[in-house]
């Protein structure tokens, strides 16, 4: 049996599910499998927005489960008014999460769907996630995991179904920009939000701006590298980034990596 049939079987023994919907690469495959899979009223997307969240996100999660068709909620959650998450200790994540899970769980049961589904795949698992402990104390199902989908596999079997998503870079909270112990507050994160727009304006689709307090550490490919050779894109990127609260703009020679920041743990 394949990974797809594997998938599709796994969701038609749930019957109804609740989807966290974030609008990359993962959810999105998985929305729509599920969207193939269930019936349309027993399927519905969730998409939280906070200051983590960026705009262009919330963009793109609105234009794929419209055109996908399927029923899409938006809520609010309220990450920065809890000081565990804003302290940003090793386990933030799990903060992140709860608010999250406990949202969507209480949808679950006033709706009278069966499941809450997450998109971790199995690169995932690999990583620090404490997030992880928050789907369990929820009961949160992620069928890309029970399935055996890595992420490599989700961008091909969405070449394959021809998504618009299938080669997106990848995307991440706005929180994980920020080294552990680092307080995290609604003018940073917007720092964040701007500078990295602002890069890929300028021809670099992946790429992390990692605050380090007067300091951006900029991670792009490494076949982007090249790009900065050039003075003027240099000098263009610099005075934007300065002009944003950043004294030092530093470029990282190992080039992107997920979960940089999970580098000190090891």
């Amino acid at each position: 049996m394949g990974k797809v049939e594997k998938l599709k079987n796994i969701l038609k023994r749930m019957e109804s599910a609740v989807v966290a919907f974030s609008g990359g690469v993962d959810s999105s495959f998985l929305l729509k499998i599920a969207k193939d899979t269930l019936p349309r009223k027993s399927l519905l997307a969730v998409t939280a927005v906070s200051e983590t969240y960026t705009g262009a996100e919330l963009k793109q999660a609105k234009k794929f489960a419209k055109d996908l068709g399927v029923i899409h909620k938006i809520i609010r959650t309220n990450e920065l008014k809890d000081e565990r998450f804003t302290k940003n200790p090793v386990n933030r994540c799990y903060y992140c999460k709860y608010e999250l899970f406990k949202k969507l769980d209480r949808i679950k049961r006033d709706y009278g769907f069966d499941c809450v589904l997450d998109a971790s795949n199995t690169d995932d698992i690999k990583d620090y996630r404490p997030g992880s402990r928050a789907k369990k104390e929820f009961g949160v199902r992620s069928p890309l995991v029970e399935a055996g989908f890595s992420k490599p596999d989700i961008r091909k079997f969405s070449r394959k179904l021809k998504l618009d998503t299938a080669d997106m870079p990848s995307m991440a909270c706005l929180a994980s920009r920020f080294p552990y112990g680092q307080r995290i507050d609604k003018k940073a994160l917007r720092m964040v939000e701007v500078a990295e727009d602002y890069i890929k304006e300028h021809g670099v689709s992946q790429v992390r701006v990692r605050h380090h307090s007067d300091i951006a550490r900029i991670e792009i490919e490494k076949e982007d590298i090249k790009k900065f050779v050039n003075k003027n894109f240099c000098d263009k990127i610099t005075k934007q980034l300065r002009q944003l609260g950043f004294k030092y703009i530093t470029l990282d020679l190992e080039g992107y990596r997920t979960g940089s920041l999970n580098e000190i743990l090891k």
